[in-house]
């Protein structure tokens, strides 16, 4: 398959002027004369240079890797069809599609954007953080940092003792038991092929903990309403979880808040100042 210049060029700018700075979570400003994003905008959202970006939509520059195509993929929030398109016009065959599939839906992250004064997150079914709002890494880290099977907070649980610092002590029994339930569940579904058979295979191998609670063959352990969350400069947080599931991904939502009123909506506030003073 080869690439298509010009069909790729002009697909790409068309995406970038469709797209707004409020679609992406982006300042629109006072001095922005024409309608779309910027290059230099759209470089930032896919991770790459301007000049990169550029010489694409001038039908320039090198043929885009599979890895850089995901990207511009994401960066420009296109749809699954505008992704496998703009791999078929980049010269590659389109990756899968469903459970295994990180390419995170346009919804999703349109609605992630509006979230800068809330903890979010989206996950993968394995627990594997593909985003997270400003305010939900100063509650818990970049977890988009990490590779392999580390990137799934149910396989750090049991093989990196540092997971379970964000989190109070009393909860830590529940929690051990829910990620060895949900693991089970979705290694059946998936069945023993899948990555989660593999994650779990890997843990009976190097957690006695987890072969202890796998030996339970316990299923059906959900979350509580509320998650407790440790932060060593404001405290102790007891945050709501709601999830926005969507089904074709197998991504989820998560959006954190706490009750209007209470301590933990006060530090909440607190820290939403001390994320932007990190941030800056």
């Amino acid at each position: 398959m080869e690439i298509d210049r010009p069909a790729l060029a002009a697909f790409l700018r068309r995406r970038r002027e469709l797209l707004q700075p409020e679609d992406v979570g982006l300042p629109r400003g006072q001095r922005r004369r024409t309608g779309g994003l910027r290059r230099e905008e759209v470089a930032v959202l896919c991770h790459m240079s301007t000049d990169y970006y550029a010489r694409l939509e001038r039908e320039r520059g090198p043929q885009p890797s599979r890895q850089m195509i995901a990207s511009m993929a994401q960066g420009l929030h296109l749809s699954l069809d505008e992704r496998d398109h703009l791999f078929r016009l980049s010269g590659h065959t389109p990756p899968d599609r469903g459970t295994t599939s990180e390419h995170i839906g346009p919804g999703l992250l349109r609605i992630l954007d509006r979230l800068d004064d809330t903890p979010a997150e989206i996950v993968t079914e394995l627990g594997e953080t593909l985003r997270q709002s400003p305010l939900g890494i100063a509650l818990t880290g970049d977890t988009t940092r990490y590779s392999g099977l580390a990137r799934s907070i149910g396989y750090r649980w049991f093989t990196d003792p540092a997971t379970r610092s964000c989190y109070v002590a009393d909860d830590h029994e529940f929690l051990s038991r829910m990620f060895a339930s949900g693991l089970r569940e979705l290694a059946t579904l998936r069945g023993p092929g899948s990555r989660a058979a593999h994650c779990a295979e890997l843990l009976l191998d190097r957690s006695e903990e987890f072969r202890r609670l796998w030996d339970r063959h316990e299923v059906g352990i959900r979350p509580d309403d509320v998650k407790r969350f440790i932060h060593p400069e404001v405290g102790v947080l007891e945050l709501n979880c709601q999830r926005l599931l969507d089904p074709d991904q197998s991504h989820s939502l998560l959006v954190y808040t706490a009750a209007p009123g209470s301590e933990s909506y006060d530090r909440l506030r607190l820290l939403s100042v001390i994320g932007a003073q990190a941030m800056r």
